[in-house]
């Protein structure tokens, strides 16, 4: 069926105004009664969401959250590629809701982002998604309105391939990766606004025992930053989850020795950035985003907000693996036993020491000097470039992605070497009081393992060694090429695109046609990780891996450092494309891409 943006925005008030139909005894009113923890599975033709208020508890801590069918997270949406299902979201709320399909290929108009694609579903009302899946894989589903998402609305997505899976494995687990917190979502939004520190704890002080030296401590006062921000909101603020379980629920995950268990492992929490490992038990990735990869074998991996990986482990004898989800500032961690016997819970590790932040994070790329045993990734293809549009010339990407350990107190930041040397900047980014900090150098970092993950004993995944399962020889060069800066205050808590935040009426959307294949550069002019996510549409991240580039949806951009990835624009209509860290994207990190309908389909 074809359709036009005309034709789909049309229909949409009508569709979310739908009166609610008659539902199931349990779900009719308010609920806000406890919800159950876990993840209970729907299949079929006909599946119906009911989001409704309720109170969450873990670990002696309880408050108030958006459960969907009674549960947090809510139920796996179980569906096979090719096979038509009716998806039914009842809003039994006070408020508007939304339910976006994280990673699923649909017609905009069900993407389910209010003010872009659609207008939101009232309270009350029911909306209708009609969906034939076009891919297979591990996603998930979470809401797209307001910061709901924080509070338990969200759940995960399995779709069985048509076609026999490459993937062998004797069992799955779903670990589904989120947070719980009390405080609620606009009280955390408002302390971040009012001091961006807040909810730090690891702060440094003439007394505490980081490997920092004195000039290395004055350096850091004298640029009003601190070498320990890492995550904006942590532990322990929260308390981290493993399919709605915190660490004193201890979860138990069964495997019989000698199985080939599939771990699908969805990062589907708010702010927080794992670290996620089974210590004694190799994982092997099989899959990135829902798209498979070739196997990979590693002992730990990084995953940001947003993404999904499915591994493979096989324990071999009976006994306890911890799953250890350890969060990037390594202020707390998610924890589940994978086990032979009922009961018999694993040991885990200690929390490790925090990592710190070094030049590199800073765009001082160039003084990165430990070297990376991976291939760099593809240049840019200057002689493409308009230049005189861009404000100045694109550096190459680098071959060296490790973070390296300099000494911070032979850098006259203050001199020559200022952060905030807005010059460098093209003229497409806004210079305002939203940026307080611009990357000197900013070098491809996709070799990279991710924070604190560099100097680790063991193997780590990072982007570049991803390689996609089948060769793609159709391959086209880009049409064009573009870049794009990821810009903030970090004092302010101001986030953006090229200096502009998303607000509600009168953005000027990022335009392509139809069908065209784009370069796009993320420059990342802060010293925070972005996992940046595109609606809609799969892109190849630039990785040095030619006809192989692996597919995501999302990508996580290190801190003074840039990534590329290719898109094809095949998919019509208006769609976000945002930093997937919900406060971030709340204050402004967002913008809507349009790609252009085909010729004749209006």
């Amino acid at each position: 069926m074809k359709y036009s943006r005309r034709t789909m925005i049309g229909s949409l008030a009508a569709l979310s105004g739908l009166a609610a139909l008659p539902m199931p005894a349990w779900s009719m009113g308010k609920m806000g009664g406890p919800v159950r923890k876990g993840i209970h599975e729907l299949s079929g033709a006909n599946i119906d969401l009911h989001i409704a208020d309720g109170s969450f508890a873990t670990g002696g801590r309880s408050g108030h959250a958006i459960a969907v069918n009674g549960t947090v997270p809510g139920p796996l949406i179980r569906l096979k590629e090719g096979e038509q299902t009716l998806l039914s979201v009842h809003n039994m709320l006070d408020v508007d809701s939304s339910v976006h399909w994280h990673g699923l290929l649909l017609p905009f108009q069900f993407d389910g982002v209010p003010g872009i694609s659609f207008p939101g579903i009232k309270p009350g009302a029911r909306f209708d998604i009609p969906l034939t899946p076009r891919q297979s894989g591990t996603y998930w589903w979470h809401s797209h309105s307001g910061l709901q998402e924080q509070v338990g609305h969200y759940g995960p997505i399995i779709i069985d391939p048509a076609v026999p899976d490459p993937v062998q494995y004797d069992r799955e687990h779903i670990i589904l990766l989120s947070e719980f917190t009390p405080m609620h979502p606009h009280q955390i939004m408002k302390k971040l606004k009012v001091a961006e520190g807040y909810f730090s704890m690891q702060k440094t002080s003439a007394t505490d025992d980081y490997p920092l030296s004195a000039e290395q401590r004055r350096m850091w006062g004298r640029m009003r930053m601190m070498p320990t921000d890492i995550a904006d909101v942590s532990a322990p603020t929260y308390s981290y989850l493993i399919n709605g379980h915190g660490p004193q629920d201890r979860l138990e995950l069964p495997f019989t020795p000698g199985e080939r268990v599939r771990l699908r492992i969805i990062n589907g929490s708010a702010m927080t950035f794992f670290n996620v490992r089974l210590p004694g038990l190799p994982m092997t990735v099989v899959q990135a985003d829902g798209q498979n990869v070739q196997p990979v074998a590693v002992d730990e991996l990084q995953i940001g907000v947003a993404e999904t990986y499915d591994v493979v482990v096989t324990p071999t004898e009976a006994g306890a693996f911890a799953i250890a989800a350890e969060s990037m500032d390594r202020s707390g961690m998610a924890r589940a036993s994978l086990t032979s016997q009922p009961g018999r819970k694993a040991a885990f590790p200690a929390l490790r020491a925090p990592p710190l932040l070094s030049m590199v994070d800073m765009g001082h790329g160039d003084m990165d000097h430990g070297g990376d045993s991976t291939e760099p990734a593809e240049p840019m293809d200057h002689s493409k470039m308009d230049h005189a549009a861009m404000g100045h010339a694109m550096p190459e990407a680098a071959s060296d992605d490790a973070h390296s350990g300099h000494d911070m107190g032979t850098m006259d930041m203050s001199g020559g070497m200022s952060m905030r040397d807005t010059s460098l900047l093209p003229d497409t980014v806004k210079v305002g009081p939203g940026i307080d900090m611009v990357s000197m150098n900013p070098q491809d970092r996709t070799g990279y393992p991710g924070l604190g993950l560099d100097d680790v004993p063991h193997r780590v995944l990072n982007y570049r060694l991803l390689k996609s399962l089948e060769m793609d020889h159709q391959k086209r060069s880009p049409d064009r090429e573009m870049e794009l800066h990821l810009t903030g205050n970090m004092e302010r808590y101001m986030w953006s695109f090229n200096g502009k935040k998303m607000s509600a009426v009168g953005d000027d959307p990022i335009r392509f046609g139809f069908n065209e294949r784009v370069r796009v550069k993320l420059v990342n002019d802060t010293m925070m990780a972005h996992p940046i996510h595109l609606h809609g549409m799969f892109f190849e991240v630039v990785n040095g891996q030619g006809h192989h580039q692996p597919k995501k949806h999302t990508v996580i951009v290190q801190p003074g450092s840039s990534a590329t990835f290719d898109v094809t624009t095949d998919e019509p209509g208006d769609w976000a494309f945002h930093c997937h860290l919900l406060y971030h994207m709340h204050a402004g990190m967002m913008q809507t891409v349009s790609v252009a309908f085909p010729e004749g389909s209006a």
